[in-house]
């Protein structure tokens, strides 16, 4: 249980690359009084919350909004578009790429897996070259989706998913496109209608800045048209009940009321601040962020330049660091969260969350608590990140 005794002056410092910060107005709007959501003042809320999500995925189509994590999201997308014992391509950029994969295993689909040749898959952004040279292979069309991420939040890895699209279409091949944007929607442009996307996964928790809890779908025409002759045994996901009900602006089942609320105050923000503005914030954020780990001598774990995400960064430790010693020392001693290094590159790498509700200030805290915590390590940079960071911004 949480200590809520134990309290520390000033304010805690979240930098993981999500949950992210809940603004004050949006928890505001969270604590509301629950109103019935079958009753006339709700359907009308509902419909306004079902428009507001079409703007930020930069759709025109519906928008499944679930009661869950971007896990049922995922879950949600792979039961309404396949049956038991599809083949699926997954492409590898990180952990949530494999969980996403082995989700889809547990649920009886034959998943394939493919990366970057001869190259550690963690480092790199999707080269739509090789899924567009698998598909190709593929003359009987066995493939039925090709599953892609495009904020790999383990990694700082955002991948192009409009190339993605090009690709499937230069194959000539039917395959599904489902695109895992959970880390990118709100933070990193996003569109859409535009990439051709079949289905778009994203959670509440990121750049929507909202607690953990609702977990989205957006469908392409396609998606809805193929979700009809399905076989998965499913009830809760299912669309087409869902579908139906929102057409009023209600849900078949009880729907998050008050996360709601909070989504519809925060999707006010973002469309005030304005969609391309909230994206160039993040792009000016990130580059700081860089600038920082460029100054200390560490290096990104990506390496793809034209891959570098604006929603995290993810940086390597050196050699005989322990990145959860780095973490642990951030917390205790500064009231700072960092993300911890996930799979394969735990304890080797720590990630500095730079989403949702995040300003220069903000970033600059997080950047001063780190470069002590490196010097409490023993590490010597080879300048200052905070003073790189600095210049860059200033």
């Amino acid at each position: 249980m949480l200590k809520l005794d134990n309290h520390l002056s000033g304010r805690h410092f979240l930098h993981i690359p999500g949950p992210s910060p809940v603004p004050p107005r949006v928890l505001r709007s969270i604590s509301y009084q629950t109103i019935d959501h079958r009753g006339p003042e709700f359907g009308a809320f509902g419909l306004q919350v079902l428009a507001g999500i079409q703007k930020i995925f930069q759709t025109k189509q519906p928008v499944i909004i679930y009661s869950a994590s971007g896990t049922g999201a995922w879950e949600g997308a792979l039961v309404n578009v396949l049956n038991p014992g599809d083949k699926v391509l997954f492409y590898e950029t990180g952990q949530f790429a494999n969980l996403w994969r082995a989700l889809a295993k547990r649920i009886g689909l034959e998943p394939e897996v493919i990366g970057k040749v001869g190259q550690d898959t963690w480092r790199w952004g999707i080269d739509a070259d090789l899924i567009e040279e698998r598909l190709r292979k593929d003359t009987q069309h066995e493939i039925k989706a090709v599953c892609v991420v495009h904020n790999e939040t383990s990694t700082g890895v955002t991948s192009n998913i409009a190339a993605v699209r090009k690709a499937i279409d230069a194959a000539k091949h039917p395959a599904l496109l489902l695109v895992d944007s959970v880390s990118g929607l709100g933070s990193a442009e996003y569109r859409h209608d535009e990439w051709g996307a079949d289905v778009t996964i994203a959670g509440s928790q990121k750049g929507l800045m909202l607690p953990p809890g609702i977990g989205f779908n957006a469908l392409s025409p396609r998606a809805i048209e193929v979700s009809k002759s399905i076989k998965t045994p499913k009830s809760y996901w299912a669309w087409d009940e869902i579908l139906e009900s929102n057409k009023t602006g209600y849900w078949p089942t009880t729907p998050s009321t008050n996360l709601m609320y909070g989504l519809h105050e925060a999707m006010d923000m973002m469309l005030a601040e304005g969609l391309d503005t909230v994206f160039a914030r993040h792009q000016r954020l990130a580059q700081a962020c860089r600038q920082a780990v460029v100054a200390w001598g560490l290096e990104n774990q990506c390496l793809d330049t034209e891959c570098y995400s604006p929603v995290l960064t993810c940086i390597s430790v050196p050699e005989g660091m322990d990145a959860d010693l780095l973490r642990k020392h951030a917390l205790e001693k500064f009231n700072l969260s960092l993300g911890i290094g996930l799979g394969k590159i735990k304890g080797k790498a720590f990630r500095i969350g730079h989403l949702g509700d995040c300003n220069e200030l903000s970033l600059m805290a997080a950047l001063s608590g780190v470069e002590m915590s490196l010097g409490a390590m023993g590490f010597k940079p080879k300048a200052s990140g905070v003073v790189a960071a600095q210049e860059f911004l200033k």
